[in-house]
């Protein structure tokens, strides 16, 4: 098999194991996704399975594609009855294939982020929900979050009254969805599980098809998602997962590192391989990320190497304010592609969004052609949302959030009175809010006339034509064709990407079997969560490290390195938030193949106000014969054990003024844990101090004077704030 040749020993274990479950801890570099695919090509060779036998899980559709391709080139027999995809992309191939049994219309779409949120802020205005004492989004997240755990409204413990109102929220929603035949994402994976979870006959079915699961990026599952591959292995079948734990850096989206260790628990996986050889970076860069994560206690350990030499020392920069930062790292980025490295080669990585600005301004200024990597995907930009809707109600007219967006765009006279008028007529009747339309006269009738006419005009359309006939006479192409002025530049762009909605369903239509409008609807859904960068010129990369993972460049710049910021202040008020900003600054070290520059500042401009900082501590865990400073040191830089680095964020702040707020003293309510003079912390409003409380335990309400923010009373049954 020449496809086993190269890989070396550790690859090949993994590759070679008997038919039992496994997990392969694949470091940084070390050729996860060959070792992944080798496995599979090598189970179907040897007569083990056949394609029809084999569940394959990705975290992209990307990734998937890739593997797909690398499959075809090692195998010469076909591989289409291999299931491969994303959790998502998967459950909704179940649901679609048994949509009778897991209770949804064999059309049912899919409600991308915007969308849903979208049908949140409708349902509240139909409950008459106040959309300041519960954020539409929070109710989103609260929503998701409690899909991603496998619960369901009536599942959710609510201790308090807020809680117990978006718990009414979330079910009314899923009421909403289930009226409207749409689903959300979380959504997918939680009807699947429970569709496995009742019905015996499909769940056995499953399990006796999938001999052999393999899952890629293990460390990033979520307990729902692990809950899942536990249904479809059962008693007998092998789980082979591949993934990092020192790379798990996407706790905040509800994946959980834990899966790792009670995956070798309940699988009792006898077979642990470490993948520890680089193919990456050169040895100081894996020897400072060595050092670096050895500091994490709760990992399952590995020690990256790689057979190439040390390479050059990791550069530390200190710069005396953001700015100065920011102008070393333009102007080291020009001298280098002055020496011949590309641009593209090179990324600047940081914490948080808001670093990019400063970044940018010196890039300008030093005329360093730069990208932002991750901004508005192909399916997400809104022209296209627009065609997507047209098309998602002519092939499903129940959908009520595709019918609001586009029954006034492009304007038609359809006021926001007459859409208030169907809605409340929907729901008096308990319809559609198309089934309402059609009930009606004027300018909406017309609406319904314009649909029904395309719906029947497409019908028996190929796709592209299909596409191409409705941005034609829905209005969508002459509202951009006749932009003028500032905007005719604007519009001329989206009209492109018009015309590149057509491209796209001409490659789905050859690409899939399956070329129906319904497909291509799903493919756009699973697809508008990916971020891709613009390709083409010679540019350097701006991102933030979350978007860098499974990237790598010649150069790396990491920004940024003080203490509040990286590692983010907030870690600390989450339970092993420090370990995980450390898994954070592992993934940053190793995107580097050759060179990394490491920088922080004594000063940065945050919020309008200049904050002094102290050189982040992970800097301070990094091997002092790995780094080379090019400025000159402090005297007490190496002294690590003085006051100067302690684990203080930032220098405190002058205490707050408490002029002329009356001589209030330090009371507390009974049984209450918040009193007057505390200090305290908002997640929106910073630092501040209790200076009056009132209420009893139930309902009380703290006066906090603020930093930044000014004095503002606050429910503590709601407002998000923390002792300090």
């Amino acid at each position: 098999m020449d496809f086993l040749s190269g890989l070396n020993p550790e690859q090949r274990a993994a590759v070679i194991l008997p038919e039992q479950s496994a997990l392969i801890l694949a470091g940084a570099g070390s050729g996860k996704t060959r070792v992944l695919t080798t496995r599979i090509a090598w189970l179907i060779s040897t007569g083990q399975v056949s394609p029809h036998g084999i569940l394959a899980v990705t975290f992209t559709n990307k990734a998937a594609r890739e593997m797909l391709l690398r499959l075809s080139a090692m195998l010469s027999i076909n591989i289409r009855g291999l299931w491969m995809g994303t959790f998502h992309g998967l459950c909704n191939r179940m649901l679609r294939a048994h949509h009778l049994e897991a209770m949804l219309p064999q059309t049912f779409q899919i409600l991308d982020s915007g969308d849903q949120l979208a049908s949140i802020k409708r349902l509240m205005k139909a409950l008459n929900v106040d959309d300041e004492k519960y954020p539409p989004r929070e109710v989103q997240n609260f929503i998701s979050k409690n899909k991603e755990q496998g619960l369901r409204a009536h599942e959710v413990e609510a201790f308090d009254p807020y809680t117990r109102r978006r718990v009414e929220i979330f079910a009314a929603y899923d009421e909403q969805c289930q009226r409207e035949g749409v689903v959300d994402f979380s959504e997918l994976l939680l009807r699947c599980y429970e569709l496995l979870t009742r019905n015996q006959s499909l769940r056995e079915h499953y399990q006796s098809r999938f001999r052999h699961i393999l899952v890629d990026e293990f460390q990033d599952t979520n307990r729902l998602q692990y809950q899942w591959l536990k249904l479809l292995a059962g008693q007998h079948n092998a789980l082979f997962a591949v993934g990092d734990d020192d790379q798990s850096i996407y706790a905040f989206r509800g994946a959980n590192v834990g899966n790792m260790q009670e995956l070798t628990r309940d699988f009792h996986v006898q077979n642990v391989i470490k993948l520890e050889q680089n193919y990456r970076s050169h040895g100081n860069i894996l020897d400072a990320a060595n050092a670096l994560i050895k500091n994490n206690l709760s990992r399952l350990g590995k020690n990256l190497w790689t057979s190439e030499n040390k390479g050059e020392p990791l550069r530390v920069y200190e710069a005396p304010t953001d700015a100065e930062e920011a102008r070393f790292i333009a102007e080291e980025a020009r001298q280098l592609n002055r020496e011949g490295i590309h641009l593209a080669e090179m990324a600047v990585l940081y914490r948080s969004n808001a670093q990019s600005r400063v970044i940018e301004h010196a890039l300008v200024s030093a005329g360093v052609a730069y990208r932002v990597y991750g901004g508005l995907r192909f399916f997400e930009r809104q022209e296209i949302k627009h065609a997507l809707a047209y098309l998602r109600l002519i092939q499903n007219s129940g959908d009520d959030n595709a019918l609001l967006r586009i029954i006034n765009f492009p304007t038609r006279g359809i006021g926001a009175r007459t859409i208030e008028q169907l809605q409340e007529a929907a729901r008096a009747q308990n319809i559609s809010l198309w089934q309402a339309a059609k009930q009606t006269s004027g300018k909406v009738a017309a609406f319904v006339t314009l649909i029904e006419m395309m719906t029947g005009a497409t019908r028996e359309l190929p796709l592209p034509e299909a596409i191409d006939h409705i941005l034609l006479h829905s209005g969508l192409l002459a509202h951009y064709q006749n932009e003028t002025g500032v905007k005719q530049r604007e519009a001329q762009e989206r009209l492109e990407n018009l015309n590149e909605l057509i491209n796209a369903a001409t490659l789905f239509v050859h690409e899939n079997e399956d070329d129906s409008l319904t497909s291509f609807l799903t493919h756009a859904a699973l697809e508008s969560g990916e971020s891709q960068a613009e390709a083409n010129a010679d540019a350097l990369h701006l991102m933030t490290v979350h978007s860098s993972k499974g990237l790598e460049f010649h150069t790396v710049f990491m920004g940024g390195l003080e203490e509040g910021l990286f590692p983010h202040q907030n870690s600390r008020m989450a339970d092993a938030g420090v370990d995980e900003e450390r898994r954070l600054m592992y993934v940053a070290i190793t995107r580097a193949r050759r060179r990394l520059y490491l920088s922080f500042a004594q000063s940065r401009m945050l919020h309008g106000q200049v904050n002094y900082s102290l050189m982040s501590s992970f800097l301070r865990e990094l091997p002092e014969k790995l780094l080379h400073w090019i400025t000159p040191r402090i005297a007490t830089r190496n002294n690590f054990s003085s006051p100067a680095y302690s684990t203080a964020f930032v220098p405190k702040p002058p205490p707050i003024n408490m002029s002329g707020l009356g001589a209030k003293k330090c009371v507390s309510v009974q049984n209450s844990p918040w009193h007057i003079s505390q200090e305290v912390h908002h997640a929106k409003f910073g630092e501040g101090v209790i200076i009056d409380i009132e209420g009893g335990d139930s309902d009380m309400r703290v006066q906090v004077k603020f930093r930044t923010a000014g004095t503002k009373w606050l429910a503590l049954e709601y407002a998000k704030l923390t002792p300090l």
